[in-house]
Formats: structure tokens, C-alpha cells, sequence
């Protein structure tokens, strides 16, 4: 038989989310941000837990493909825009929209041969500090678009920086109006934080949303809400089994560098799941972790394709007992894809996108 582990994807659980991120905005339409193969779901298993979203934002043409291919006709958003000349061909094609965020992608427009106008989302720096046109430069940028016959409809977007934290985002969307106040056009500037913590702002909401990592069930704000604050569904199970069942004594260790020493007797249960399956190496001793639905903690390091846990309270568990990494057990418990992270001093977001090739992965509504 295969190695146990694998990974589920729960349609269900992305159709929840995205209703759950309309319910927050319920006056803008939402975009799906599918970058990074959909946080690591993968954008032929997630597209259908998303398809009722407005739109598709990612930020690769070979994704954007992908999209089209799977029979989406609505609008697709490259959110860092184009690389390089040519691609703006590709954008014709497949009728893309895309953010134009400096000079140089302006002077590509202005040199780019098309019959058919692009739909364009000028990108602000209004406090982030990495793409897009400072406020005092936004208007003169709006203006050398508004003069080509290569574009054809101008929004506006912005991304904030703070949004999930005590700072904010007051200060990034007044320099937003400022700059953009009179000029006609649809307004982008809301990501998940904003979302569900500013939601309710209608100076905040505008027309359209970017709902990101509140799709995939994470938290923006963890630790100060969880997944279950927001009302979100994990939508990755990392999933094994016990393949092997150690008993310790006081003085035994554990692992490589022996991190963990025993104080006492101690079932130890091993588990087919390691760094070279994307789970971090270094969660330390006490990362939590389900065996057959039950809460416990991993004990000392993360090997390349092991790593152990504590089985004290769960002594019936043997070899071939269920153990989640991440995500829904069997028994219905959840373990949050965010505390597993936080013990590994990382973000949810990482961890999803760094699940490894070598795990099976399917989609179950």
C-alpha cells in the first residue's frame, strides 16, 4: 500500500468561506485570490468550491490559463500585472485584467499593438511601500493611461499593511481617497483582514473585495481571533497514520539532537509525516497534533519523513490510529491550521503552500 499520509481538500468547507467573506462585504463583489496554486489547494481542486466568486486574482499567466481552461469566463485579475512586454499579448488573449503599478508597464501599454482595449487596476503605494505609484505621483499616472487607446477602463486599488494589526489601516485608506477622489472608476482595496474586521466600513468596502486567506479557512488576525471567531472551515486536511509504537523510560530520548528527554514512562507513537512533506521542522516538542481526533503534542524533532508524538492521552492508539496534522479528523475535531503554525513561529499561509509534491492530494465536497 502507498504511504499513509495525504492531504483533503473540503469544497464544501471553500464554498462556506467565500459566502462567509460576502457576508462581511455584502455590497462589493469578491475576488478569489487563487495565487500560489490556490494557497497550495491547487486551482483545479479549489475552483469549484470558488466559482461563485465575481472574479479569479493570481498573479501567473500559466494560472491564468489554467482558470480559462477550466471554463471560467468572468474576470481574471494579474495583481502584480505584467513581467515583460509580451506578455500583455497573453492579457489580449484571454481577456485579463491587470494592475499596473510603475512606469515601465505604462510604456509597454502605450507601445502594445491591440484591438481590443485593456481593463486596467492602477495600482497606489499608499503606505505598504512595495508596488505601486506613491499618492503625489497617483494622478499624473492616471492621466498617461487615461490618454491611451490601449486601455480602456481605469480602477483603482491599494493594499494595506496593517490591516490585521493595532496600527491599522486609516492612515493608507485617507491617502487612498485623497489621491483618487473625482477620478471615475471601480475601487479594490480591502484584503482579508479589512475584510472581516473593517467589513462594515463603506469608505473600506467599495466595489470590490480580495478575499485571500480567508477562503482557505485561516484567521488574518491570529492570534487575536481563530478560524472559529471568524466562523471559518478549514479547507486542507494534512492527514497520516501511526507506523510505529516506542515505550520510553525516564532518561530515554527522542529523536535526532535528542531534543527530548523523558521523565518519566512514556508511549511514544511514530508518525509517516516530515519536513520533505511540508510540515515545518521546526515545530519544537508541544506543537499540537490529533491522534484518532484527540489532542496531544508532538515530542522532540521533526525528521525528514517521521516525527513523534505523545500518546498519553490517547493509550489506545496503535499502529495505523489516525493522526491530523492539520485540519478535520475523522471524529469531526478540528486542530486550526494557525496553531500549528504558530508553534512553528510561521503563518497558516506557509504552511499551506509548502505541502510537498510527494503528498496525495484529493478534493471531497
Amino acid at each position: 500500500m502507498p504511504r499513509p499520509i495525504h492531504a483533503t481538500i473540503h469544497t464544501a468547507a471553500l464554498r462556506h468561506n467565500l459566502e462567509r467573506a460576502r457576508r462581511a462585504a455584502p455590497d462589493a463583489r469578491v475576488w478569489a485570490v487563487v495565487k500560489a496554486n490556490a494557497y497550495g489547494h491547487g486551482i483545479e481542486r479549489a475552483f469549484e468550491g470558488l466559482r461563485a466568486a465575481d472574479g479569479f486574482a493570481l498573479l501567473d499567466l500559466a494560472e491564468a490559463e489554467r482558470v480559462r481552461a477550466l471554463g471560467w469566463r468572468g474576470p481574471i485579475l494579474l495583481l502584480e500585472g505584467v513581467f515583460e512586454p509580451r506578455d500583455l499579448e497573453l492579457c489580449s488573449r484571454l481577456g485579463l485584467w491587470h494592475a499596473v503599478h510603475c512606469d515601465a508597464q505604462i510604456d509597454w501599454l502605450a507601445a502594445h499593438k491591440t484591438q481590443v482595449p485593456h481593463r486596467v487596476f492602477l495600482k497606489m503605494n499608499s503606505g505598504m511601500n512595495r508596488l505601486g505609484f506613491k499618492p503625489e505621483r497617483y494622478r499624473a499616472a492616471w492621466a498617461r493611461l487615461n490618454a491611451l487607446p490601449q486601455v480602456d477602463e481605469i480602477s483603482f486599488m491599494t493594499h494595506f499593511s496593517d490591516a490585521d494589526g493595532a496600527r491599522g489601516i486609516a492612515h493608507q485608506v485617507q491617502a487612498f481617497h485623497r489621491a483618487t477622489q473625482d477620478l471615475p472608476g471601480e475601487r479594490s482595496i480591502s484584503n482579508s483582514a479589512a475584510i472581516l474586521r473593517h467589513g462594515g466600513e463603506a469608505d473600506v468596502r467599495l466595489d470590490w473585495v480580495r478575499a485571500g486567506i480567508v477562503l482557505y479557512g485561516g484567521a488574518p488576525d491570529h492570534p487575536e481571533r481563530t478560524a472559529a471567531d471568524w466562523e471559518l472551515q478549514p479547507t486542507m486536511t494534512l492527514a497520516s497514520r501511526l507506523i510505529g509504537v516506542q515505550q520510553l523510560q525516564a532518561g530515554d530520548t527522542v529523536g535526532y539532537g535528542s531534543r527530548f528527554t523523558a521523565e518519566g514512562p512514556l508511549t511514544l507513537g511514530v508518525v509517516a509525516c516530515g519536513y520533505a512533506d511540508g510540515y515545518p521542522r521546526h515545530c519544537p516538542t508541544g506543537t499540537p497534533v490529533l491522534v484518532e481526533g484527540v489532542r496531544t503534542r508532538t515530542v522532540g524533532r521533526v525528521s525528514m519523513d517521521m516525527l513523534a508524538v505523545d500518546l498519553t492521552p490517547v493509550p489506545q492508539a496503535g499502529i495505523g490510529a489516525e493522526v491530523t496534522l492539520w485540519g478535520r479528523a475523522g471524529s469531526g475535531a478540528v486542530l486550526p491550521i494557525d496553531e500549528v503554525a504558530q508553534a512553528g513561529g510561521t503563518i497558516g499561509y506557509e504552511l499551506m503552500c509548502a505541502l510537498a509534491p510527494r503528498v496525495p492530494v484529493a478534493a471531497l465536497d
